[in-house]
């Protein structure tokens, strides 16, 4: 029992941690005017403008910045992203993340 306790209390000091990088994004302008680079691939609106992007929108923060910090360390290969990844600093990331996890996403049945 304590050592299940344990884990989920070091599970959620992760999550807790993970979560909180995006939040650096307080201001909305801010956090688009970082993303701008992004734009050209994966749209401002979050939905992909070329055929090999996938779309952004409503897509995980906590995700997003481990894909780009991924991307940035090479521990993730894409020629593209590695590139764009390379020079962004931690503040970029979480700016970036926290832009396009706050696009809703609507869903409607067929």
């Amino acid at each position: 029992m304590r050592r299940s306790k344990a884990v989920v209390a070091c599970l959620a000091a992760a999550l807790l941690a993970a979560a909180g990088a995006p939040a650096l994004a307080a201001d909305p302008a801010a956090a688009k005017s970082r993303a701008g680079q992004c734009f050209v691939c994966h749209g401002a609106d979050g939905l992909a403008k070329v055929p090999d992007a996938p779309n952004l929108a409503g897509q995980n923060a906590a995700y997003l910045v481990k894909a780009l910090k991924d991307y940035r360390s090479g521990k993730r290969e894409n020629e593209v992203m590695s590139m764009m990844a390379k020079n962004l600093s931690d503040d970029d990331i979480a700016m970036v993340a926290s832009y396009f996890s706050s696009i809703a996403v609507t869903v409607k049945a067929p």
